[in-house]
């Protein structure tokens, strides 16, 4: 796998830009959106769009209420202001407000333009849901712009399916990370040369074409000076790119460490890829944080993360990667018609979260493990911590309804998609390759139904499990009847030995202890910080080391407990790795007196042996049964 250098970035892309003429300038039925990121004001930025031609005396404009990927609300309307509709002698129209991201415009066969001004959702103090930032938008002046593009443009009702433009004005020393391939109109072909793109007004102004509003959804941008490095990834170039405030990290070092598994994704998928381009862009924050993560896109992922050096993050950044890249095939090239047909304001979900999200998710962990990057032993424990994460969620909820509801009634239940979908995963991967004795698994009935359908092609949402069922056996159908439709717990111990794991639901064991367990923890969303949140059930070394409720957690043994990030785990895991029995165990935390004030409290104990319980247990059979056997080959390595 080669990575390419940022110097021949320009190189690269003018020649792809080059192979990707449209006709920008000449179509007549399309939306032509300019954005100019010099143009700062009042950490606003100004938009203007020329419309496509309108045959309603009256016309709707809408912003997304919602987009594919998130299961939540966004609203992302209520960060338009001053939006205004203009005639071609610039004469204004009369535009209504409807709700928060619905216009009504008035006299719309005139209508040549519209301009308004956006606010980003990063540092913003307008009321309305909480977005996650890797759907946000984010503006620095002179520094970066992170355009999530349903937080910038609209589309007018039924006129979605026509062709989108975007010309995108930055400063010469800025540069667009994303999955589009620029495009130049027809007028600017005269400035190109084949060492790359003339130093003119090209070099200010990026220009895009997608085919419909749906693709310009799924199109994130990313501009900031650059910090980018190509892969090259079978079929498929992989662009990263990167800002980090204060140069922590860079994109080499990014790619550096994800090129293993985006080799060892290749050839989980059969050695070709459905995209000729991806784009990983990730923004680092030194801000404290109290969530971080990514968001899927068909041609690219977006990630926001905590700024640290890469030796923190490798295993997270492994495991973002390999999840977020694996939507190439669901739901890019695997998904049903509530999907393809997407609803931005009034969503008819899928009851298929299970495998957009959770097959997704098993498969980021099942690719480590074949192809060595993780021990079969540390692919256990992994499966083991989804298992403990899920039992904090209704076990008892049918699957395809939290999918169906993810949006109201069960959105507190929606992480357990990551979590109970994998195992879901799980189960059926294991089932499958019982009943064809190692043969066929669900990366080949994945693989399968990905050439079945295809990016242009889905399937009816209720027919799923009768298409997987009529592919495989009977055997399969029940399950689905039972464990995603219906209200039953995973039969994990069953599955399990299918491929001769034992499993053990609950065992009291002897063990050392850092004092705390995660239910006694809370985060300190202004610090971002754990703090003690439930001190009633401390286990007894917690009990004596005397935490306290409210206590903030600062240090163990003089050592900064690091935010909450990809660092955390790792810490905790080393400090608990290096106790020993008899040894004093210090913790230092922010501790409140009777007026309030908040002042360094020292914490400390003898190490001692405690008995506690421990859950899911998995153990391999030392010596499975060739049938065991076969299942677990063909579960655990590569062919």
């Amino acid at each position: 796998m080669k990575i390419i250098d940022t110097m021949v970035r320009a190189l690269f892309f003018g020649l792809m830009a080059l192979a990707s003429l449209a006709s920008f300038s000449t179509e007549k039925e399309k939306y032509v959106y300019t954005v100019d990121l010099t143009r700062v004001n009042d950490d606003k930025l100004f938009v203007e769009l020329q419309v496509p031609s309108i045959k309603k005396d009256d016309i709707l404009y809408y912003f997304p209420k919602i987009i594919p990927g998130t299961y939540s609300i966004a609203d992302y309307g209520r960060f338009v202001s001053d939006l205004q509709a203009m005639d071609k002698k610039g004469r204004n129209l009369p535009v209504e407000r409807i709700d928060d991201n619905t216009w009504k415009i008035s006299s719309a066969k005139k209508l040549k333009k519209v301009t308004y001004w956006i606010e980003d959702s990063y540092d913003t103090e307008l009321d309305g849901p909480e977005i996650f930032e890797p759907a946000g938008t984010n503006f620095e002046e002179g520094k970066n712009f992170v355009i999530n593009t349903a937080g910038f443009f609209g589309y007018f009702e039924d006129m979605k399916e026509i062709p989108f433009n975007l010309r995108i004005v930055r400063s010469n020393d800025f540069y667009g990370g994303t999955g589009l391939i620029p495009v130049l109109p027809e007028s600017m072909k005269a400035g190109l040369t084949l060492k790359g793109i003339k130093q003119d007004v090209q070099r200010e102004v990026d220009y895009f074409r997608v085919e419909d509003y749906d693709r310009l959804i799924d199109s994130p941008l990313m501009y900031s000076q650059a910090d980018t490095a190509v892969v090259k990834v079978s079929n498929t170039e992989v662009l990263i790119a990167s800002y980090s405030p204060n140069d922590k990290v860079s994109a080499r070092e990014i790619a550096n460490t994800i090129h293993e598994i985006l080799a060892a994704q290749s050839q989980y998928l059969g050695g070709k890829l459905p995209v000729d381009k991806y784009a990983f862009v990730f923004y680092f924050t030194d801000r404290p944080v109290t969530s971080y993560g990514a968001l899927e896109h068909s041609y690219s992922s977006f990630y926001y993360m905590p700024e640290m050096g890469i030796k923190d993050m490798e295993q997270q950044l492994r495991d973002f990667a390999a999840h977020e890249f694996f939507h190439i095939i669901t739901p890019l090239t695997v998904h049903s018609e509530e999907i393809d047909n997407f609803d931005f304001n009034d969503p008819q979900m899928s009851r298929h979260l299970w495998m957009y999200e959770g097959v997704t998710e098993y498969f980021a962990g099942n690719v480590q493990v074949k192809y060595d990057i993780i021990s079969p032993e540390a692919y256990l424990q992994l499966l083991r911590q989804k298992m403990m994460t899920a039992s904090n969620f209704n076990d008892t909820l049918p699957f395809t309804q939290l999918s169906k509801q993810t949006l109201d009634k069960y959105q507190d239940q929606y992480f357990n998609v990551y979590m109970k979908g994998a195992l879901i995963g799980l189960c059926l991967d294991l089932k499958l390759l019982s009943l064809s004795r190692g043969e066929y698994g669900l990366q080949e009935l994945m693989l399968d139904l990905s050439s079945e359908f295809g990016k242009n092609s889905a399937f009816q949402d209720e027919e799923l499990f009768n298409i997987i069922s009529a592919k495989t056996y009977p055997e399969i159908a029940e399950f689905f009847t039972k464990y995603v439709e219906g209200p039953n717990k995973l039969p994990l111990e069953e599955v399990f030995a299918l491929a001769g794991v034992t499993y053990k639901d609950q065992e009291t064991i002897m063990d050392l202890s850092i004092g705390l367990e995660s239910y006694n923890l809370g985060l300190d969303q202004e610090r971002g910080k754990l703090y003690i949140a439930n001190d009633r059930n401390l286990n007894d070394f917690g009990k004596k080391l005397g935490f306290q409720r409210g206590d903030i957690l600062l240090k163990i043994n003089g050592e900064e407990i690091p935010n909450v990030g990809p660092a955390l785990p790792a810490f905790f895991e080393r400090q608990q790795a290096s106790m020993a029995e008899g040894e004093t165990f210090r913790y230092t935390v922010l501790r409140a007196d009777k007026d309030g004030d908040l002042h360094e409290t020292e914490l400390g104990a003898a190490v001692v042996m405690i008995e506690r319980p421990v859950r899911y247990l998995l153990e391999f059979i030392e010596y499975p049964t060739e049938e065991q056997q076969k299942v677990r080959n063909a579960w655990l390595k590569a062919d």
